[in-house]
């Protein structure tokens, strides 16, 4: 009686966050891309997109220069504003900022560096947060960049296949998969495997031996992060690394509260990325 009682209760309290999840989103007016029926129309013309993207090329992050300067690697501008146009430029309350796409290819281009054998080893990478996929096919062009053969494996709940909007500026010519809007990156898309489900379950699925490299951007609560890091860190060499994003306390100190505790275990030596008060980022390298 007392365990019915006890599922009931915590029944509630799921629908009840879900409640305020959504009223919050309403206040805010923020567009969350859960699925295929998230957001039912363009959410802009052109015209807006265009002009946001403006704004949001011209956003220059010193600390980025910075570790591309000092690790060697600097990703083209020109071709990152355009992929950006197509998968970061979208309607939302704060502005756009994609510096983590300079700093993910810099890092990988060091590692790949750092530990390349010859030409045909394959490196294998996890991606955690698909969503339009602008992260995957940076890293994917650091793989190519640098000659070598890789894998990259990313996790999104969004299907894989299905037409729909993406508050993005392709939604004004008609819904599109994902494979639609990176269309343009044939050859990045080629190292990339789109996998559709939750996080955990398919983490558990993906059999994979070693993870040279791993970006961290699903869910961003305390529990969901070291899930995700309990799996890399089993699979990972000396020198691998792993990516966290959104490394901001306001708001999400659930992620903040996963690094202190990776910290304190002391496998990983970790480095801060400064970023912005809104998005900032920890480089962890396995002891």
């Amino acid at each position: 009686f007392h365990l019915i009682n006890i599922c009931i209760l915590l029944n509630m309290i799921v629908k009840l966050k879900k409640i305020l999840v959504y009223f919050k989103r309403l206040i805010l007016n923020e567009q969350v891309l859960e699925d295929e029926n998230s957001i039912k129309k363009p959410l802009a013309s052109k015209s807006t997109y265009l002009k946001i993207f403006k704004e949001a090329s011209n956003f220059h992050d010193e600390s980025i220069s910075n570790l591309e300067n000092k690790f060697g690697y600097k990703i083209g501008k020109i071709w990152i504003d355009e992929l950006a146009l197509h998968t970061q430029v979208t309607i939302k309350k704060s502005k756009i900022n994609y510096q983590h796409g300079r700093a993910l290819y810099a890092t990988l281009r060091k590692y790949i560096t750092e530990n390349k054998k010859n030409n045909s080893q394959i490196i294998s990478i996890v991606e955690t947060g698909t969503a339009r996929g602008f992260s995957a096919i940076c890293m994917s062009k650091a793989i190519n960049d640098s000659n070598i053969k890789g894998k990259i494996y990313t996790i999104d709940l969004l299907p894989i296949n299905k037409p729909m909007y993406w508050n993005i500026i392709d939604d004004n010519e008609k819904k599109k998969t994902r494979a639609e809007l990176l269309e343009k990156w044939p050859n990045e898309l080629e190292n990339i495997t789109f996998i559709e489900g939750k996080t955990q379950s398919a983490l558990k699925n993906l059999k994979i031996q070693r993870v040279n490299f791993a970006f961290l951007d699903a869910q961003h609560d305390f529990i969901s992060v070291m899930e995700e890091f309990e799996y890399i860190k089993n699979r990972q060499k000396k020198g691998d690394i792993i990516f966290f994003d959104d490394v901001t306390k306001l708001k999400f100190p659930g992620v903040v509260k996963a690094l202190k505790e990776i910290e304190r275990e002391g496998l990983y030596f970790t480095e801060y990325l400064g970023g912005t008060k809104e998005r900032a980022y920890v480089l962890a390298k396995k002891k």
